[in-house]
């Protein structure tokens, strides 16, 4: 479970570089056998998107980490990372809000981004 910590901090930090909006970390390793964190955000633009997007993958990389699947890279409104242990959801904000993964996955437990040092 420490590695995907030290995965969601790398996530986190990188989404807020590039001003990821209301970054929310759900625990979800008791409910779920998808992964153990959901790291969801939002962003303003299409373009913003795009930014956070390639900052995640790049800061990812440069970690050692590899991105196992991509969805959603060519509409602005949702893209998904999957890196095993985390899963990283970029909205645009009123898919987000659509869509409320922090209200399907309440099961799980939200994190703040200090428990991850």
């Amino acid at each position: 479970m420490e590695h995907a910590m030290e995965m969601a901090r790398i996530a986190y930090d990188a989404l807020s570089d590039k001003k990821g909006e209301n970054i929310q970390i759900i625990d979800i390793s008791g409910v779920s056998v998808l992964a153990d964190y959901f790291i969801i955000t939002d962003g303003t633009s299409d373009s913003q998107i795009k930014a956070l997007v390639e900052n995640v993958d790049e800061k990812m990389t440069k970690a050692g980490y590899t991105l196992r699947q991509q969805e959603g890279q060519n509409s602005g409104s949702w893209v998904l990372l999957d890196y095993g242990d985390i899963i990283v959801h970029v909205f645009e904000k009123e898919n987000r809000a659509f869509y409320n993964l922090e209200r399907i996955w309440s099961d799980g437990t939200p994190v703040e981004r200090e428990k991850l040092n």
